[in-house]
């Protein structure tokens, strides 16, 4: 293991290193007051991040997931405002706000002091506010047609609240003044910005999950692969979705994510193999589709995924409706999705996000707040946002892994390969590495790996030998998919193909669900013509 350990040390220069943060005792926590279970979500999310007793509220709210601008205003904003300065969590006073769209500071009432950076909205609390048709503003008629709307995520309109004496006009979007920081600590509401993100799902046990999966990945690590579903589109209104995606891509290759993109049009279909997910991101249908639509999917403890689409939160109570409550049911740990109509512009651009959370190491709620171009708008996070997963040095992590004898030790040592390559590694030397590596020898994904790394070298027999001797190792159900389907085309690309029809008989019979199945017979239909004399 010393090369792999050099490999890292080498490495760790590169990453940028992990930032002290302070925790639960900047955290408030929100719950439904007329509901047990979101109480209980709160309660334990405080035990858990150790977030003071005095700094969990809750407010009696209406059990629906929507609540007009007249329940928000009197119900939660306000009151929770007042909570805030009467506990003594932030003061007010006069100061220099920045300016957007190119207006210079000024001077008004707003937080000069704060205790507390985030807020977490319990399960129970509502999602979105609904359109108020008879709230009409001056500062309206100044705005596009399409943003004449005063409909807002409870999330987005509740990261105002510092600035919520300046009466800001609720028709339309607000210009996020810290989208795309680089330092964390200006995230905070003496910069007119709260961080909130809410501890929700479809049900009050899958919220709590979530709770549970971030704090499992920040002792472990996240670890997996990064997958990125693109789609090639070239109209100029559309086409920066696809260039934040391919920069978040590009962010998990430089910090050592297995990553995969596909630049089809339309999303990965149900067969697609996707094993050990750490990342998701993608576009655009209206509800779950693909490999998330299946019975099973393989998300890895601390996972994020994201689909862009202008309804992905519409609701978070179905698991198979839109997409972020079916992203949660089936395992994710954290997402971010709109409750209504944002338009493109109006979405987070991941990858600011990713190169915050991957590689400048903030929490997910810090990443995420910075990569929202505007507020009081569309966007809910959902997850915790204090999860930073990675927070820990590369070698600190991977020794400690090493010391416990964990699994998970394999995706540390793939994760060092990755790096090495990322930064011009040869793929002889890496696959020389692996090899001497005692981990490859019982590790489906390392010999997998090695596997990819002798393709890379024009060494078709290594390859196959090596997808051969994964497939013996126990790999994951996915992942075991995955490896046949390579199997059977570097077999059939060396002309081996009564290897390749036998591989793909065992396919069916190790997965007589998959879903393209049908597409397999007909493979098989085609090597059992080319056999014929």
């Amino acid at each position: 293991m010393c090369r792999f350990l050099l490999l890292l040390t080498a490495t760790v220069a590169v990453l940028a290193p992990p930032r002290l943060f302070a925790g639960g005792e900047e955290v408030v926590v929100v719950y439904n007051a007329r509901l047990p279970e979101s109480k209980a979500l709160a309660t334990y999310y405080a035990r858990m991040r150790q977030v003071p007793k005095e700094q969990v509220f809750g407010f009696k709210l209406n059990l629906s997931e929507t609540m007009t601008r007249t329940e928000f205003r009197d119900d939660l904003q306000t009151l929770l405002a007042q909570k805030l300065a009467s506990q003594k969590l932030w003061r007010l006073g006069s100061g220099e706000l920045p300016g957007t769209n190119g207006q210079p500071l000024r001077v008004a009432r707003k937080v000069v002091a704060s205790k507390i950076r985030y807020v977490v909205l319990c399960y129970g609390v509502p999602l979105k506010i609904l359109r108020d048709r008879d709230l009409h503003e001056t500062a309206e008629a100044t705005l596009r047609p399409e943003f004449r709307r005063n409909e807002a995520a409870v999330d987005s309109e509740l990261a105002c609240l510092p600035r919520l004496d300046l009466s800001p006009p609720l028709a339309g979007p607000f210009g996020n003044p810290l989208f795309g920081v680089t330092n964390a600590a200006l995230l905070n509401p003496t910069n007119g910005v709260l961080i909130v993100a809410r501890l929700d799902a479809a049900t009050p046990e899958m919220a709590r999950g979530l709770v549970d999966k971030a704090l499992q990945a920040e002792t472990d690590g996240l670890w997996g692969r990064a997958y990125f579903d693109l789609r090639n589109i070239t109209d100029p209104v559309y086409q920066p979705g696809d260039d934040w995606l391919r920069g978040a891509a590009q962010v998990a290759r430089q910090v050592g994510f297995e990553t995969i993109v596909d630049e089809h049009p339309n999303v990965w279909p149900a067969g697609f193999p996707m094993d050990h997910i750490a990342i998701y991101m993608g576009w655009y249908t209206e509800n779950v589709a693909g490999p998330f639509a299946q019975p099973q999917v393989e998300f890895m403890p601390g996972a994020f995924a994201y689909h862009l689409h202008s309804f992905s939160a519409a609701s978070l109570r179905s698991t198979n409706h839109n997409w972020v409550g079916p992203l949660l049911a089936k395992g994710a740990t954290c997402t971010m999705g709109c409750v209504d109509e944002p338009y493109l512009g109006g979405t987070p651009e991941v990858g600011v996000f990713a190169g915050r959370w991957l590689y400048f190491g903030f929490t997910f709620g810090e990443a995420a707040c910075a990569a929202q171009p505007v507020l009081s708008w569309q966007t809910t996070v959902v997850g915790d946002p204090l999860y930073r997963p990675f927070g820990k040095a590369p070698l600190g992590l991977h020794e400690v892994l090493q010391q416990r004898k964990s699994p998970l030790v394999e995706w540390s040592i793939l994760r060092l390969v990755n790096l090495g390559f990322a930064r011009g590694g040869n793929p002889a030397a890496l696959a020389f590495s692996l090899e001497e590596t005692p981990t490859t020898r019982t590790s489906a994904v390392l010999t997998a790996k090695l596997g990819d790394l002798y393709a890379a070298q024009g060494k078709p027999a290594s390859a196959i030998a090596a997808y051969e001797r994964a497939l013996r190792l126990a790999p994951s159900p996915q992942q075991r998919l995955g490896l046949r389907l390579t199997l059977g085309e570097r077999l059939m690309a060396e002309g081996r193909d009564e290897d390749a029809r036998k591989n793909l008989e065992q396919l069916l019979a190790e997965a007589p669900d998959y879903a393209d199945q049908e597409i397999i017979r007909q493979r098989l239909a085609a090597l059992a013509r080319k056999a014929k004399p």
